[in-house]
C-alpha cells in the first residue's frame, strides 16, 4: 500500500472503489450471459481486469477488495492523528461512507462465489451421473429388471391377500350361519323344555352352553383376523 496523507489515501480508496464496483457489475453480467463478449473495464489505477474468464476476474475482484481493507485500515489510523479536530466529524463520516461501500462490496463478491460454488457442485454431480448412466448400461438394466420383478411380486402379494380376504369373510360367513342355527336350534328346545316343565337347573345349563358357543364364535372370528394379519405382513 502506498504511503501519504489522509486525502491521498482516500482519493487511492475512491478510485479503487469505483474499479471494483465496476468489475462487480461486469462479473454478473458474465455470470448471466456466460456466451457474451463483453469490453474489458480499466481501473483508476491502469490495470484492467481479464475478460478470459471469470475466475481471474473474481480473484482480481477479491485482491482489490483486500486491498481496500487495508486502505480503511490506514485511513483510520491517519485519522486520529493527522485530522484537526474541527475536521474530525467531516472525515469521520467520509472513512464511515467508504467502510459501508467495501462492505457492500464484499458481500456482493461473497455472494457470487456461492452461486459459483453451488453451480460447480451441480455440474459435476451431473458430469458423476452421466457417467454412471452410459458407463454402467448393464447396471440400469438391472435395476429396471429389480423392479419389474418387484412390482410382480407386489400384484402376486396383493392376490393372495385379497385370496385370503374372501376366505375370511367366507369363514365369518359361516360362522354367522352357524350361529343362527343355534339360536334356533336353542329356541326350540327352551320351547320344548317349557312345554315339558323341566327345571330351572337345566335351562341355565343349556344357556351356560350358548353362552360358551357364543365365546368360541368369537374365538373363531378372532384368529381369522389374526390369520388375515399374519398373510398380510408376510406378503408385504
Amino acid at each position: 500500500m502506498a504511503g501519504g496523507t489522509l486525502s491521498e489515501v482516500y482519493q487511492q480508496a475512491r478510485h479503487l472503489l469505483l474499479r471494483v464496483r465496476d468489475g462487480l457489475e461486469k462479473l454478473e453480467r458474465l455470470e448471466s450471459h456466460s456466451s457474451s463478449s463483453l469490453p474489458s473495464s480499466s481501473g483508476a489505477s491502469g490495470r484492467s481486469y481479464d475478460d478470459s474468464g471469470t475466475p481471474d476476474l473474481a480473484q482480481n475482484l477479491k485482491h482489490d477488495l483486500s486491498q481496500l481493507q487495508t486502505y480503511s485500515v490506514e485511513m483510520d489510523r491517519l485519522w486520529r492523528s493527522q485530522v484537526p479536530v474541527s475536521q474530525r466529524d467531516l472525515w469521520k463520516r467520509k472513512l464511515e461512507q467508504v467502510a459501508e461501500e467495501v462492505d457492500s462490496l464484499k458481500l456482493g463478491l461473497d455472494k457470487y462465489f456461492s452461486r459459483r460454488h453451488r453451480r460447480q457442485m451441480e455440474a459435476k454431480e451431473r458430469a458423476e451421473l452421466l457417467q454412471r448412466v452410459n458407463g454402467d448400461s448393464a447396471h440400469v438394466m438391472q435395476i429396471f429388471d429389480d423392479e419389474t420383478r418387484a412390482r410382480q411380486s407386489a400384484r402376486n402379494s396383493s392376490n393372495m391377500l385379497d385370496e385370503a380376504y374372501a376366505t375370511g369373510v367366507a369363514v365369518l360367513s359361516k360362522y354367522a350361519e352357524q350361529r343362527d342355527r343355534l339360536k334356533q336350534a336353542q329356541r326350540k328346545a327352551l320351547d320344548i323344555l317349557n312345554t315339558v316343565g323341566l327345571s330351572n337347573s337345566v335351562l341355565k345349563i343349556i344357556e351356560r352352553r350358548h353362552r360358551l358357543d357364543k365365546w368360541i364364535s368369537y374365538i373363531g372370528m378372532f384368529l381369522t383376523v389374526v390369520i388375515m394379519v399374519i398373510v398380510w405382513r408376510w406378503t408385504h
